[in-house]
């Protein structure tokens, strides 16, 4: 009995852990870092290309990561209902 108890603190660490990872995933920090860094690479390329208004060119990739991030829940939801039926 003395062997289970560490096993069941392992096992409470590595779901709260995951619980952590999963709610790094679906958090808006995430995204906005995500689309920060999505904005300044894609302006900075297109800088580097000579591409003229560059600043506004940049925000095509990152309308369509917002663009994804909002559809992919609903998305998601449709498809695990599917599965399960």
């Amino acid at each position: 009995m003395d062997d289970l108890n560490p096993q069941v603190q392992k096992i409470i660490e590595r779901n709260q852990r995951v619980e952590l990872d999963k709610a790094w995933e679906m958090s808006w920090a995430r995204r906005i870092f995500i689309t920060l860094i999505t904005y300044l690479i894609a302006w900075v390329w297109l800088i580097l290309i000579h591409e003229p208004k560059s600043w506004l060119k940049a925000f095509v990739p990152v309308a369509g990561y917002i663009l994804s991030t909002l559809t992919l829940p609903p998305l998601k939801n449709w498809w695990i209902k599917r599965k399960t039926e």
